[in-house]
């Protein structure tokens, strides 16, 4: 039965950036395109990923949602402090329910490197200053990468120069995992 399961995941996944590619449940990444170098923590539990994001604001801009925003992440590379201000499109707005209540949280798109490739995805914006990892990768992203070996960490460096891969966002892909989501 489980032979069976996995076939199905493996099967239903999106193409991947490189065939037989394998993640640890914690790698470094960077976000472009300013190649900053941060921990992300692959959760298999979660659906959207997470980006550590201050000062979260919505406003309009020529009539469409926008959200201005501040990155203040440790660049893991040299421990220097990167701030900078971002204002991007609104791409949906993600509704939580936990103990807590419901939550919503913007969700933005913009491109991270993991391994040697760049991928543009989904990111849920909200203060992680008090977790350990400034990004969260759910499994829309997971499944973009490839596998997920959860007994293992720092599997691939970050190696995205200028001639990367892009694997753009495919909006067509959002409406089919969030169908297998509500399923779960």
């Amino acid at each position: 039965m489980a032979m069976t399961a996995a076939l199905i995941v493996a099967v239903s996944m999106p193409a991947v950036a490189e065939e037989g590619a394998v993640f640890g449940w914690v790698e470094k990444s960077t976000l472009e395109p300013w190649g900053v170098e941060v921990k992300a923590k692959l959760d298999s539990g979660a659906l959207t990923s997470s980006l550590d994001a201050r000062d979260i604001e919505r406003f309009d801009k020529e009539g469409e949602e926008w959200v201005r925003f501040r990155l203040k992440l440790e660049d893991e590379a040299n421990g220097e402090t990167f701030t900078e201000w971002l204002e991007l499109p609104l791409y949906r707005s993600l509704k939580l329910r936990g103990a807590g209540g419901v939550d919503r949280r913007p969700v933005v798109l913009m491109k991270i490197c993991m391994g040697d490739t760049v991928f543009e995805e989904q990111f849920s914006l909200r203060d992680r200053g008090d977790m350990n990892y400034p990004l969260l990768l759910g499994r829309r992203t997971i499944g973009h990468l490839g596998l997920l070996d959860v007994r293992e960490t720092f599997l691939n460096e970050p190696e995205c120069g200028e001639d990367a891969p892009v694997v753009e966002h495919d909006p067509d892909e959002d409406d089919a995992t969030d169908q297998v989501a509500m399923t779960e």
